[in-house]
């Protein structure tokens, strides 16, 4: 329910922005690799690969995303940032930690450390569980 809140919360903040809040998860991912391909991308997102390429299409019609042919194999694609998209993921990154402040205004860095631990465990238990 926390996870639906947050993203829901973001894609106000994005929207304000000219973006959704999957163009920006994209973004995100995108920022901090030189370049991803489309089966990267989706499965980083995870997101089937036909919804990336509608996402992927509208970034590129924004202008701040390209697609360059992967050497070796001509069906796969890279996707690279355009200059234009670093701008707004700069703008993007401050609407997240506005966010991230306003969320978490009322926690010490004692309840951040001790929710961290609790959210740790759960997930070593979850991946024991596999």
């Amino acid at each position: 329910m926390a996870g639906r809140k947050l993203r829901t919360l973001f894609d106000v903040f994005a929207k304000e922005h000219g973006m959704t809040l999957p163009r920006a998860r994209a973004l995100f991912l995108l920022s901090n690799h030189k370049c991803m391909t489309q089966t990267e991308l989706a499965a980083a997102l995870e997101i089937e690969t036909p919804t990336l390429v509608r996402l992927i299409d509208g970034l590129e019609k924004q202008g701040l995303v390209t697609r360059r042919a992967v050497e070796g194999d001509r069906r796969a694609k890279h996707i690279i940032l355009t200059e234009a998209a670093h701008d707004h993921v700069e703008e993007l990154q401050r609407v997240a930690e506005v966010l991230r402040i306003r969320i978490m205004q009322d926690l010490t860095e004692e309840d951040l450390d001790h929710g961290l631990h609790i959210l740790r465990v759960i997930l070593k238990n979850m991946e024991a569980i596999n």
